[in-house]
């Protein structure tokens, strides 16, 4: 499975900035057990956009159906590259903030499990950490 859901991203002083145009979800089934909503969404990400950055209360576990998804940690360096039929897992917290980038020439498209405590937010928008891309 692989992440990279929320939408957010920044510019270097500590503004967070949604996702590109065109980045979008769809829910397709939750429930909640046990103190955990468990949230299971389609992501697309448009040739050349971003998820923005951001982070997650809980876990993510994604699957890259279609594309190549570029995934970078808040040092700006890639932490993966993930082309379809990969998965990836993101862990939670505000010390993992992360983007995703499709820096090819189709969709990336990705099944995202999230695992998240009970009403938490699907992600949290957070700066742009440094780095020169959004």
């Amino acid at each position: 499975m692989a992440a990279a859901a929320g939408l957010s991203l920044g510019a270097g002083t500590a503004f967070a900035t949604p996702a590109g145009p065109g980045v979008t979800g769809k829910i397709i089934s939750q429930t909640t057990f046990g103190g955990k909503d468990y949230i299971l969404r389609q992501v697309t990400i448009p040739p050349g956009q971003s998820t923005g950055w951001h982070y997650h209360d809980g876990t993510l576990y994604g699957f890259v159906q279609q594309g190549t998804l570029s995934h970078f940690d808040s040092d700006c360096e890639s932490d993966g590259v993930y082309k379809a039929g990969s998965g990836l897992t993101e862990p939670s917290g505000a010390d993992h903030v992360h983007i995703g980038r499709n820096l090819g020439t189709t969709d990336v498209v990705l099944d995202v499990l999230y695992v998240l405590p009970h009403g938490a937010p699907l992600s949290e928008d957070a700066p742009n950490p440094g780095c020169d891309f959004q």
